[in-house]
């Protein structure tokens, strides 16, 4: 299931004066890209020789050489960077991307756009025949006959527009819908018809084929197998504990099944099925692929798995791929700590030079919040609660214990009270180390949480939808605070002394010198007022927002100029800042840093 990110970008009124009309530039160094986090989205693979592809949400393409030891980024000329199929036809490679076909003829060093029939489509699968190229698009399917210069589109009798696998048995071209099932062609795509007698799920993720048997992957109904091309099909699903299935694969006598539970083998011709993903961190399995006795798995987050024993082992294959989103940071000393959607946590402890995936014990790999307190790190996952580190990081166990609400999305800590914000729950508190939890909700009449903040016995929660509220009590009771704040959506709160600073999406960034009780909009400069992630210390103040880069305040919000010198991702979802440096979690780079003066 792809995800996607919709705001709505609004454009202030705020300039004074015709000098305004352009915000100044920051003299500051530029950004700088760190070395990871590791991982990603990973939405297809091809494989030719010892290369390597790999297309991402967001990153564009990776490759490796090496077996997957290690990745490159190879996007030069690749201007829509979300990939969702990849095929290679001789010495060109083609890449199906958010819009239309990219082509590469030298390893995927260079790219360029192909027909512009295609622009305005996403390519969602790609298959080679012979001459031809057949493109399963948002709008049905397209064939090339000239190595994609030229495509027509081949739709007749293709009743469902969305076609997310196409492969080819013989004269037969099967295509795997989102709502229509699968339908066959015979005539290379001029005419085809529904094949669906059996199949009772239409949402059709994949297509692979087995000598002459085929075996279809649906979302929600498991695995569908053919063995007369297609006439019949049968529902093939006993041991499939996840019958969401996104990819499938083939080797030799294996079939292996990716779903959202991890991944699936059969040995006995999809009869029977056994889980075998049980090492690895992230089980979202979005696309498999084979090469030899090499299983490659792509995660939704977490990157690039191997298994080279039938999928009894299996390791994250991920340097260099620094396609993470990273949405959360905390500080401990020199060391940072770095939550990840999809890959987990990742420690530095040398501003970031390098990364090390620290996930043991950690059955949830979406980690939206951290906090540390004393020795102790907790991380907030996105369904599986709160989870608790004492040895900075290198293994972690659950302290959900009276957590109704495990998604959680702000974690704070106040003396010895930690409190997490959850979405949908409100705020829980624990007062011995996450052991157990109760809810403190009393006058916090909008329960979803996602940010929150402490200034002595001040706790400040910022909730989506509901503004700001005040608990003096240790969050036995709330109070809204919302007067001047003209719009309720909270996406970040940051602190420094008496200023408190919301982050709204569209109406920018507020601030209060007064506990609360008064917001006034502090936004002159700020050329993008959708606001995603704040970072305060002192009078310096960094916002990060959803389309519109990095701005940088010196004199506590008055006045913002633009920050955006070498930071190729614009999307910022969260800041950490030390003495020298400030670090910004981006949509899909992973994590770039600067100095924080």
């Amino acid at each position: 299931m792809k995800k996607i990110y919709l705001s709505l970008l609004l454009v202030p009124l705020l300039l004074l004066a015709a000098f305004l009309l352009v915000p100044k530039k920051t003299s500051s160094a530029p950004w700088i890209q760190t070395n990871g986090p590791y991982g990603g989205y990973i939405h297809c693979f091809a494989i030719e020789g010892k290369n390597i592809y790999a297309g991402t949400e967001g990153g564009g393409i990776f490759l490796s050489s090496d077996g997957g030891t290690s990745w490159n980024e190879i996007n030069s000329g690749l201007t829509n960077k979300n990939v969702y199929s990849l095929a290679v036809g001789g010495t060109n490679i083609f890449a199906g991307t958010g819009s239309g076909v990219y082509i590469s003829s030298n390893n995927g060093e260079s790219w360029k756009l192909i027909d512009s029939e295609l622009t305005n489509t996403i390519v969602l699968s790609l298959v080679i025949n012979g001459t031809d190229i057949l493109a399963g698009t948002s709008s049905g399917v397209f064939l090339s006959a000239d190595n994609g210069t030229s495509w027509r589109s081949i739709n007749s009798g293709l009743t469902s527009a969305n076609v997310n696998s196409i492969v080819i048995s013989g004269a037969n071209i099967f295509a795997g819908t989102q709502d229509g099932g699968i339908f066959l062609s015979t005539d290379n795509g001029s005419n085809w018809s529904p094949v669906n007698s059996g199949l009772t799920n239409p949402h059709i993720n994949s297509l692979a084929i087995s000598g002459t048997t085929i075996f279809t992957g649906s979302y929600g109904g498991g695995v569908y197998l053919s063995d007369n091309n297609g006439k019949s099909w049968k529902a093939v699903n006993e041991g499939l504990t996840n019958k969401y299935v996104n990819s499938i694969a083939v080797s030799g006598t294996d079939i292996f099944s990716g779903t959202e539970d991890g991944v699936f083998l059969s040995s006995d011709n999809g009869n029977s099925w056994s889980g075998v993903s049980s090492d690895m961190t992230n089980n979202y399995i979005f696309t498999l692929a084979v090469s030899n006795t090499n299983i490659f798995a792509g995660t939704n987050g977490g990157g690039v798995y191997l298994s080279t024993d039938s999928g009894t082992h299996w390791d994250a294959i991920n340097s260099g791929m620094a396609n993470t989103h990273v949405g959360a940071f905390a500080m401990n000393g020199t060391s940072i700590f770095a939550g990840t959607n999809g890959a987990g946590v990742f420690h530095s402890e040398n501003n970031g030079e390098s990364w090390k995936e620290i996930n043991s014990g950690l059955t949830n790999p979406y980690v939206f919040s951290i906090a540390v307190s004393g020795s102790n790190i907790f991380a907030g996952t996105n369904g599986r609660g709160v989870f608790l580190s004492s040895d900075n990081g290198y293994s972690w166990r659950e302290v959900n214990s009276g957590l109704t609400n495990q998604y959680i999305y702000s974690l704070v800590v106040s003396g010895s009270n930690i409190f997490a914000g959850t979405l949908g729950g409100g705020v829980f508190l624990s007062t011995n180390n996450g052991i157990s939890w109760y809810p403190v909700n009393s006058g916090l009449n909008n329960n979803y949480v996602g940010s929150l903040v402490v200034s002595g016995s001040n706790i400040f929660a910022g909730t989506f939808g509901g503004g700001v509220f005040l608990s003096t009590d240790n969050g036995a009771s709330w109070s809204a605070v919302n007067s001047g704040l003209s719009n309720t959506q909270i996406f970040s709160l940051a602190m420094d002394g008496t200023n408190i600073y919301a982050a709204t999406p569209g109406d920018g960034v507020f601030i209060s010198t007064d506990n609360g009780t008064s917001w006034r909009p502090v936004n002159s400069g700020l050329t993008s007022t959708q606001i995603d992630s704040l970072v305060v210390r002192g009078t310096t103040i960094f916002a990060g927002t959803y389309g519109g880069g990095v701005f940088h305040s010196t004199n506590n919000g008055t006045s913002w100029s633009e920050a955006d010198s070498g930071l190729l991702n614009i999307d910022v979802y969260s800041f950490c800042i030390s003495d020298t440096n400030v670090f910004a979690g981006t949509n899909g780079w992973g994590v770039w840093k600067r100095p924080s003066n």
